[in-house]
């Protein structure tokens, strides 16, 4: 996936952020600290609300003021849209397979399978479950993507075996969809929701 962005001057590369997203106390965050962050601040925070693509929030940085909590999202949504198929689906192959062992996930990857039960499956489902994800990657190129954090093994094992069946193109638009429900559940955690209006003139 390629994308081409022009950072702030001298901004650092926010592939270098995606990892920081954790490092400091961000809990609650309303909407004018926010807005009062900068360029290298907000890429800290809000690096991996899209799975290991700090690209997007870096790009919608230039948006400020942002209005609310759902302006962010907006903001974010449409820079997705606004993707061809190819980047779309680069976006998709960010994310992990189900079920792979915590050293090989970011830690809100880590959360969020801890979330729906993954972590404490059988050796035996976890076995079914990565057979799926496996024939499911193999089939369109690209990992079964799901909000875990919105449902449990059972639900995400039976939405697995009814979409490894599917057609491409409907699979990416699924799996896009996932991808904006999993961000918007990050990103709960670090504002509040209900922040309105801000003002500030950055």
């Amino acid at each position: 996936m390629v994308f081409t962005h022009q950072y702030a001057p001298g901004a650092i590369d926010p592939r270098t952020y995606f990892c920081l997203y954790h490092s400091r106390d961000t809990d609650n965050m309303d909407i004018n600290t926010v807005n009062a962050l900068t360029y290298e601040e907000f890429l800290e925070i809000f690096g991996n609300v899209v799975e290991k693509c700090p690209i997007i929030p870096a790009a919608i940085w230039a948006h400020r003021p942002f209005k609310s909590f759902s302006d962010i999202e907006a903001q974010i949504s449409e820079f997705i849209d606004s993707l061809p198929e190819s980047g779309k689906e680069g976006i998709l192959r960010c994310h992990p397979d189900l079920s792979l062992p915590a050293v090989n996930l970011t830690r809100d990857s880590v959360d969020e399978q801890r979330a729906a039960g993954l972590v404490s499956m059988s050796s035996g489902e976890r076995a079914l479950l990565l057979d799926l994800c496996a024939r499911y990657r193999q089939r369109f190129g690209f990992p079964f993507v799901i909000c875990a954090r919105a449902n449990s093994t059972e639900t995400i094992g039976r939405a697995l075996r009814d979409r490894v069946n599917g057609e491409r193109a409907q699979e990416r638009d699924r799996g896009i969809e996932e991808v904006k429900k999993i961000c918007s559940l990050r990103m709960r955690q670090i504002l509040q929701p209900t922040a309105e209006h801000s003002t500030n003139k950055l």
